[in-house]
């Protein structure tokens, strides 16, 4: 399996903090048959880290965009984000959305940096810009925000089926307004919390070829690692035998089914050890 949204440029993956650094948390996930990972772009300086790491790495990509929380670290270069995205190395736009949780950045901005964002990528879509023969798909970051995001996501000439709401912390009627608008959704370690009965009520409800999953580390450590940080890619493993089990799946098929989900949507296939 893959997991599809980590946070390879952050430092709790280099040295000093963590010995051995990406070549170390790389090697740990393929020994738990995590065998590829995509890093996570969080502003227009980011990415451009995020791609040398998948540059580096066979089995890592990386995105290109402007998280929400991060709306305040202007300028945001959208030139930069279109040099990356033209990589082949590069499989998604993000993540970007909204972020109602928490006070700052203020919402006027995030709502600012959000549409523009959306325009920009609109516009490389229209010019066939980007790697050639590719339209990239969008990784959504959507926290207590669903009824303000998806009607803006409506409102742009993106095709639903290719956005990818990540770490779901949801609601079932969270899940349903997301599968109405036909997007894919994907889970981390939250599932497994003891706090999370909601969205464990939400998982069951996805069919079975529109999520994937992810650990968003270096954060949510799946249980019983949960006090554990960072929370490592190897970990995606652990969230996958938690979600194979709700579901009433055996977790050969349930790998199965996630990895060619992950391969339509993004495009990328890991090659294991």
């Amino acid at each position: 399996m893959i997991d599809t949204h980590c946070h390879l440029t952050f430092p709790d993956f280099h040295e000093p903090k963590f010995p051995g650094g990406v070549a170390k948390v790389l090697a740990d996930a393929a020994s738990h048959g995590v065998h590829g990972c995509i890093t996570i772009s969080t502003t227009s300086r980011d990415c451009v880290n995020a791609l040398a790491i998948a540059q580096a790495h066979p089995n890592v990509w990386c995105t290109a965009g402007v998280h929400p929380l991060y709306s305040d670290q202007g300028p945001h270069d959208w030139d930069t984000l279109a040099r990356v995205a033209a990589h082949p190395k590069c499989v998604a736009w993000g993540e970007l959305g909204l972020d109602n949780h928490y006070k700052e950045p203020a919402r006027d901005l995030q709502h600012e940096v959000l549409h523009e964002q959306l325009a920009f990528i609109q516009r490389q879509h229209a010019a066939g810009l980007g790697a050639p023969g590719r339209t990239l798909p969008i990784v959504i970051h959507c926290r207590e925000a669903f009824a303000d995001l998806i009607p803006i996501l409506k409102s742009t000439s993106l095709d639903p089926a290719r956005f990818v709401f990540h770490c779901f912390t949801g609601s079932p009627a969270d899940m349903r307004l997301l599968l109405d608008f036909g997007a894919h959704v994907s889970f981390t370690g939250v599932a497994t919390y003891r706090n999370a009965a909601d969205v464990r009520e939400a998982i069951r409800l996805v069919p079975d070829d529109r999520f994937m999953i992810e650990t968003d580390a270096p954060f949510l450590s799946p249980e019983p690692h949960r006090s554990q940080r960072p929370c490592q890619p190897w970990m995606a493993s652990v969230t996958a035998a938690n979600i194979a089990a709700l579901r009433g799946v055996e977790l050969k098929q349930l790998l199965k089914q996630v990895d060619e989900t992950t391969f339509l949507f993004f495009g990328v296939r890991a090659a294991s050890a």
